[in-house]
């Protein structure tokens, strides 16, 4: 058990403590089933662990990475975040101009614009060194859940901070937590889902007992960074305990199967009008809710920003889909890349997923610009996804009309060549 107990009672997970997802282990454990391989697993588990440990020196990138680019990129970096609030704000671009430090350097000039370092007498050589753990536990490997991500849901969560009916009641303290929880929220994400998780038997399911099993992860892994790096061990013991547990809060709201439960309890405070922002509960909430937004808001941004997260989120389905292919397992849904399209996976995450969040969020907002801006592309998006998906079927249809003639003609001719 590679959890650790810290002083403040909440269990964090030691960084390097668990291997890679190698499904050479899978392959070895699924397709032989011998005992003779429980020692070669066991040596491999111990170089993985040797290996992710001792990644970068613990998460100490050479800062001479960070100077590579040369003044026409660093400035145009600057430039961009000068930008920041602005939701066509390019995270793609951004990650080049900043050599693949996006939310290293997003997350330091955040934490500045707010005022939260001079609030928490932050150290700025321990925040550096925690963010890049954060930045450097994303596997880049990962088409979609990677830092890049993390960079884009922290920026989106700016934006919404400064929605006027939340920014109005927020503290310091909200603020912090919104941002820290928008970057880790998928810190070490393996690049497959929780139901592959728990029918591969993998650690994390058993240790969390299949129930929000990536969330309590990324939580937890978090914890563990923040206390390694030491970044708030200046404050008070029960500060530092409060902000774990509603890290906590904040990342476990982010879990998909929670969709419901969430929406359901919005709706209800909407209907009855009784959000009294003003109480810590409530604030706590709306940031839970802020959060989910951020995380599934690729379809609500510009269509070429849009269309780039969809085929990378698809792509990362689809190679899950091609793994349980591979080693004999049942394929997930919306993972088999010869029957759920991208159109097709998108128009119905939209419509069950996203329109029904943001059109709740926007009726919490008050149809502010930013809103009903992100409603707009929505709607536009969805219409291109619709669009594609309609050439896809004629496009098939007249492939398979195209199959019928010809093997009617050769009916035909072999009817004639027959005496």
């Amino acid at each position: 058990d590679a959890r650790v107990r810290g002083q403040t009672g909440v269990l964090s997970e030691r960084r390097g403590s668990y291997p890679f997802i190698d499904f050479r282990l899978l392959n070895n454990t699924t397709l032989s089933g011998e005992i003779g391989t429980k020692k070669k697993v066991k040596r491999l588990l111990s170089f993985q662990r040797y290996f992710h440990a001792s990644r970068l020196l613990r998460g100490i990138v050479p800062q001479a990475s960070l100077y590579l680019l040369d003044e026409d990129y660093l400035g145009q970096a600057r430039h961009m975040l000068s930008k920041v609030g602005m939701w066509d704000f390019d995270i793609f671009l951004f990650d080049r101009l900043t050599n693949g430090n996006s939310l290293v350097t997003l997350l330091c000039h955040l934490f500045n614009v707010h005022g939260l370092i001079h609030h928490f007498q932050l150290d700025m050589v321990t925040l550096h060194r925690f963010l890049v753990m954060v930045q450097e536990d994303y596997h880049s490997q990962n088409p979609y859940h990677n830092a890049v991500h993390a960079a884009d849901v922290t920026q989106a969560m700016h934006c919404y901070l400064r929605e006027p009916k939340l920014a109005n009641f927020l503290t310091p303290s909200d603020i912090m937590l919104g941002l820290l929880a928008a970057a880790a929220h998928d810190v070490d994400h393996p690049g497959v889902n929780q139901p592959f998780l728990i029918k591969t038997k993998h650690h994390l399911a058993s240790l969390y007992q299949n129930v929000s099993v990536l969330e309590n992860h990324h939580w937890r892994s978090t914890v563990g960074m923040l206390r390694e790096s030491r970044l708030l061990t200046h404050l008070p013991k029960e500060v530092t305990q409060d902000i774990e547990q509603q890290l906590g809060s904040l990342i476990l709201a982010t879990d998909i199967n929670r969709q419901n439960e969430f929406l359901i309890r919005l709706k209800s405070h909407l209907d009855n009008q009784d959000l009294r922002l003003e109480d810590a509960q409530d604030r706590h909430f709306m940031l839970q809710i802020a959060l989910k937004c951020a995380d599934i808001c690729n379809p609500c941004r510009l269509w070429d920003l849009s269309k780039q997260w969809s085929e990378r989120v698809c792509e990362e389905f689809y190679r899950q889909g091609d793994l349980e292919q591979k080693f004999e397992l049942e394929i997930s849904p919306l993972c088999n890349q010869q029957k759920d399209t991208v159109p097709s996976i998108q128009i119905g995450f939209m419509t069950y997923i996203v329109e029904p969040l943001f059109e709740r969020w926007a009726q919490f907002t008050g149809d502010t610009p930013l809103s009903e801006n992100m409603l707009n592309h929505l709607r536009r998006n969805k219409a291109k996804w619709r669009s594609l998906l309609h050439k896809q079927h004629s496009s098939s249809r007249s492939n398979d009309h195209s199959g019928q003639v010809t093997g009617s003609q050769e009916q035909t001719l072999n009817e004639e060549e027959t005496p």
